[in-house]
């Protein structure tokens, strides 16, 4: 699951990018994304150690504006989706966006190098896929898949295929396992726990000692 998502915003970081021919509108507008985000990881004013919560930060905002992290959420809950109300839907949304976000933007830092290059873009009315393909250093190529769909004017991404594997599919069955087993609050619980440990390991614990 890690790979999955890793690789996704390894994809969104790629330092060299190669422009489909015949790319519209949704891939011009995940090309921007990347390119917005090249300009926060090269920047030398945000690559001191003391800019690292701002310079992810950074990342985050760019990256809210791609993700649509509530209809990622929907779909990851899937049937559990309809059962919950406004206040739950809006709570489970953003713990949701903040575990992806929080686990693996420290991740996408410690790459470089990697050549992304988009490879086809197909729309269908209000949906449309771009495919990618992520080529490593050493020459491997990584299939990367990005679900788009149309929200006013913006293409936002909702779901990202790695390698042929969904990563909201594979949320999915993730947490109808732990609802099936031990309830909807006990995977809210679990989503906050995880939320916990994540800021602990972004330094939470040395403020902590400080205050």
């Amino acid at each position: 699951m890690r790979r999955l998502v890793a690789a996704g915003l390894i994809a969104a970081v790629a330092l060299v990018a190669s422009r489909a021919a015949d790319a519209g509108p949704p891939t011009d507008q995940l090309k921007s994304t990347i390119d917005r985000i090249l300009s926060i990881l090269q920047d030398p004013a945000l690559r001191a150690p003391g800019k690292v919560e701002e310079r992810r930060l950074k990342i985050r905002e760019v990256a809210d504006d791609v993700f649509d992290w509530t209809e990622i959420g929907k779909r990851a809950l899937a049937r559990h989706w309809e059962a919950r109300s406004p206040q739950e839907r809006e709570e489970f949304s953003k713990l949701f966006a903040d575990l992806l976000e929080r686990s693996y933007v420290g991740k996408i830092e410690g790459y470089s190098g990697e050549k992304i290059v988009y490879d086809k873009e197909t729309i269908d009315g209000e949906r449309a896929e771009v495919r990618t393909k992520l080529v490593t250093k050493a020459g491997t190529q990584i299939p990367i898949d990005y679900q788009m769909q149309k929200v006013g004017d913006r293409w936002r991404v909702y779901d990202v295929k790695i390698e042929n594997v969904s990563l909201v599919g594979n949320y999915r069955s993730q947490f109808n396992r732990i609802i099936q087993q031990s309830g909807y609050a006990d995977l809210i619980q679990r989503l906050k726990s995880k939320k916990e440990e994540l800021q602990f390991d972004e330094g939470g614990a040395g403020k902590a000692k400080k205050s």
